[in-house]
């Protein structure tokens, strides 16, 4: 059985790896949701997504590198995006196209983060924020790994039904599942 996870985690892997998440089956699927009401699948509806990427033997270092790249430009398009959805709550008149374009992009790169995180990608390879406990305690950072992609979800769709007393509290449920993980799992970088 260890040696089927071992193959599919390396499996997911080389997919990461050979072409990026644009052309995996499932990450194909959620580029669509623009496309739909329904907010993209969680973690949790596939729970050994994360510990699979966690557990896979590590990648080459180009591979690595790779990985941290879409790691720094995705964790950067989220702070840019809360920053845009912060700006909406403040506004006398927050504009709901803004507001459901942002959970959709936070909701998307969420499934994403589930391969930001394979072995070898982390601070002995180069400069990055994550921490090397993401590493040593891989089930604690899967189980926050997959409360920030249900609370993107939920997010999502609390943004689709246009209640903002709904996406508001969402918003600071969404925000409270980053700063778990940040708290423990990230350092600041300089840029």
């Amino acid at each position: 059985m260890m040696r089927i996870a071992l193959i599919a985690a390396s499996f997911c892997l080389a997919l990461a790896a050979c072409g990026g998440p644009e052309t995996s089956q499932a990450n194909n699927s959620q580029a669509n949701i623009s496309n739909s009401a329904s907010p993209p699948a969680t973690a949790s509806d596939s729970a050994s997504g994360n510990a699979m990427v966690l557990l896979a033997a590590a990648p080459t270092k180009a591979q690595a590198l790779a990985i941290m790249h879409e790691r720094h430009e995705g964790m950067e398009t989220i702070g840019k995006t809360f920053k845009a959805l912060h700006r909406e709550f403040d506004a006398a008149a927050p504009d709901l196209g803004v507001i459901r374009a942002s959970a959709t992009k936070i909701a998307e790169l969420s499934q994403k983060a589930s391969g930001w995180f394979a072995k070898g990608t982390g601070p002995e390879l180069g400069k990055t924020g994550a921490k090397p406990g993401i590493w040593q305690n891989p089930d604690d950072f899967a189980g926050k790994l997959r409360n920030f992609q249900a609370a993107a979800k939920a997010f999502h769709a609390a943004a689709a039904s246009g209640d903002l007393n709904a996406i508001k509290a969402r918003g600071g449920d969404l925000g409270q599942a980053c700063k778990a993980c940040h708290d423990k799992y990230r350092t600041e970088m300089k840029h």
